[in-house]
């Protein structure tokens, strides 16, 4: 089971957090169009603290290709996470970020919100690496960052009927994550808000740990 945890906001954070047994830690890149992203400098000491099995995610909530690309060559990341949101960003353009960075993975966000999704998801079946299926607001600019559950079932359809493997976010912490995996099945599982300290953007190490072990427990039953 993979766990991937946002946001990371210094090379300690990101040193600890991998030291718990993360396998993606994310960070969110960008030019301060969207609260709390990184300037890619900044990203890229993170990345480079941390140890060489952790994946680096690079989030990019822009819906302009250009600005994606700059987040890769800036950051230098395994995976770029495209968090636009559906009606910004479509499956075309995840075609073009892939066909101009193959070597490094992609991750879009879906949102889960009705039918929709599941073609939404489907579309990017030989263009992404990853899908990251997570709550969202109609008329936000990007998925996710509600810090709320969506409906599970909708995403089991999608983890059964989509040949990309899946993680689960959208309000997931140690309380529900085990619950989580069990109504979906996911390839991994996603945790922002619920692992955050409290009035803080910054990770709970304990809520962490615990994210962590109740995810890998489940998944070893």
């Amino acid at each position: 089971m993979l766990v991937q945890i946002y946001e990371i906001g210094s090379p300690e954070e990101g040193r600890a957090v991998a030291a718990l047994g993360v396998d993606h830690v994310g960070i969110l890149v960008g030019n301060g169009a969207f609260p709390r992203e990184h300037a890619p400098a900044k990203a890229r000491a993170i990345f480079a603290a941390l140890p060489p099995r952790t994946k680096r995610v690079a989030l990019s909530l822009s819906a302009e290709i250009e600005d994606i690309a700059r987040a890769i060559e800036a950051t230098g990341p395994d995976i770029v996470h495209i968090g636009a949101a559906a009606e910004r960003f479509g499956p075309e353009q995840s075609r073009e970020a892939k066909r101009r960075y193959p070597g490094v993975k992609l991750m879009r966000s879906i949102p889960v919100t009705g039918e929709s999704s599941i073609a939404f998801a489907k579309a990017h079946e030989g263009i992404a690496d990853f899908l990251l299926l997570d709550s969202h607001a109609p008329g936000d600019a990007q998925i996710g960052a509600l810090g709320r559950t969506h409906d599970w079932r909708l995403s089991r359809r999608i983890v059964e009927t989509v040949a990309i493997p899946a993680i689960l976010a959208g309000g997931l912490g140690p309380d529900n994550v085990a619950a989580a995996i069990r109504a979906v099945g996911p390839a991994g599982v996603d945790s922002k808000t619920k692992t955050d300290r409290v009035g803080a953007h910054a990770k709970d190490l304990e809520k962490v740990r615990a994210f962590v072990a109740w995810a890998k427990a489940e998944h070893s039953y």
